[in-house]
């Protein structure tokens, strides 16, 4: 039993308080502002060519490159770990919603609390003047990552089992976002008919361009542990890019790019809609 005034309850109380459910709101804003850069970019690459890296580290040096880059560094770092915390507080105390107390959301909360927790770490060590935490290729980090994975007792399976997980959150992800399963964790009731046909086009057509990367990633990463060659692993940015060596050329990876953006924008509603 739970006792009222004990500190496990204040945390509990302070979990559903205003802080941590506007931390959640900045959060899915910062994740907006990202993959929105990071579509911007990837469309830019399908249709010029360009060198430049659609991933986080692309999308934080064009960050830093406009007049207010630093304040708006230090803002998107923050509100990651806005994000983190909120998803930590899912994982102890459940989330809102049906079903929200079931053992599985609550891992899964979990890892995106470390997930969004080390992208926060990333973000706002690259504010401070660390350029190499967070603008690094995220291609070269995956290879990096890869080949220590290759190098331990049995590192094919690390790195297929790894490989694998991207390659189901990317299945996942797409799924769900066919489904419009984003619709159950809305105040979807309270939406006007313009709000709900904006979350629909975004999110399903974000969703599903966000699983295709996830998807691609994984696949790539199959492949490295297959060849037993890190170099065969992709980051974001060679995932993205591989798109245009398909039949369909760089119109598929404009297609993919414009997705990217589309989720940037269904991020933002999610900051102004979603039931936190």
């Amino acid at each position: 039993m739970t006792v009222a005034g004990s500190p496990w309850a204040a945390a509990r109380r302070a979990a559903r308080g205003d802080v941590v459910r506007g931390g959640a709101r900045a959060g899915f804003a910062a994740r907006g502002v990202l993959y929105l850069l990071v579509g911007v970019l990837a469309v830019r690459i399908g249709l010029t060519g360009t060198k430049e890296q659609a991933d986080r580290g692309g999308a934080l040096a064009e960050v830093a490159a406009t007049p207010f880059g630093a304040v708006l560094l230090w803002s998107l770092g923050v509100g990651l770990a806005g994000m983190a915390v909120w998803r930590l507080s899912e994982a102890l105390f459940g989330a809102a919603g049906p079903g929200g107390g079931g053992a599985g959301k609550r891992v899964l909360s979990g890892g995106r609390s470390v997930f969004y927790g080390v992208s926060s770490f990333l973000v706002l060590a690259f504010a401070a003047g660390d350029r190499g935490s967070g603008a690094g290729s995220t291609d070269r980090q995956s290879q990096d990552v890869t080949g220590r994975l290759l190098g331990l007792p049995g590192g094919q399976w690390w790195v297929g089992a790894v490989a694998a997980g991207f390659l189901g959150a990317g299945v996942w992800i797409a799924g769900r976002a066919a489904l419009r399963t984003y619709r159950e964790h809305l105040a979807w009731d309270g939406m006007s008919g313009r709000r709900r046909r904006f979350m629909d086009v975004t999110g399903i057509a974000g969703g599903v361009g966000r699983g295709l990367v996830f998807g691609a990633i994984g696949l790539f990463g199959l492949k490295a542990a297959a060849a037993f060659d890190p170099k065969e692993s992709k980051g974001m940015d060679d995932a993205i890019r591989s798109f245009a060596q398909t039949p369909a050329g760089p119109w598929l990876l404009v297609a993919v790019a414009v997705c990217l953006v589309l989720f940037g924008l269904f991020s933002f509603g999610q900051a102004a809609w979603r039931d936190v």
